[in-house]
């Protein structure tokens, strides 16, 4: 177990972006395992070194940086163009949505969420699941009936003709 010993130095060396240090130690870690000689104490000094190595080249560049002018970090605060409310309102939709399919018995369920989650044509779900196209098109018709039924019996919903998944009712 290196990477948690690796990761509290480089934390005394870096700070938060020790994670970030280690992924590259790792890399070159791998790149040259081939080279390594040695024992278990003798791989996680090697390791450190590199760690060590990678840290310093951080903090060299920190150095090397100009310092952000206040306008900039500014620029940063801005909000982005995100809709929030829409996305919290899709991702609620889409968690019920989720909900609904974990309902269905489990080969519909599968059927369902590879044809209309994932977008796989009926012969891919069908090489997927080992079954054939027949019992594809079956599963996913049963599937999306329940479904429909189930979505049509919540309160509140009424029939105004197709709807998109997270559109408003």
């Amino acid at each position: 177990m290196v990477q948690p010993g690796l990761l509290g130095y480089l934390r005394g060396l870096v700070g938060d972006e020790a994670e970030d240090v280690a992924a590259d130690a790792w890399l070159e870690i791998a790149r040259d395992l081939g080279r390594f000689k040695g024992d278990g104490a003798g791989f996680r000094g090697w390791t450190a070194v590199i760690a060590r190595h990678r840290a310093l080249d951080l903090l060299r560049r920190r150095k090397a940086r100009p310092q952000q002018s206040t306008y900039e970090s500014d620029l940063l605060e801005l909000p982005g163009a995100h809709d929030t409310p829409a996305e919290a309102l899709e991702t609620l939709s889409t968690a019920r949505a989720l909900a609904l399919i974990a309902e269905l018995p489990r080969d519909q369920a599968e059927v369902v969420l590879l044809r209309v989650v994932v977008g796989l044509d009926g012969p891919s779900v069908a090489r997927v699941l080992g079954k054939r196209q027949g019992a594809v098109r079956m599963a996913a018709y049963r599937g999306l009936k329940r479904l429909a039924g189930r979505i049509a019996a919540e309160p509140g919903v009424t029939d105004d003709g197709p709807r998109t998944l997270g559109e408003a009712r």
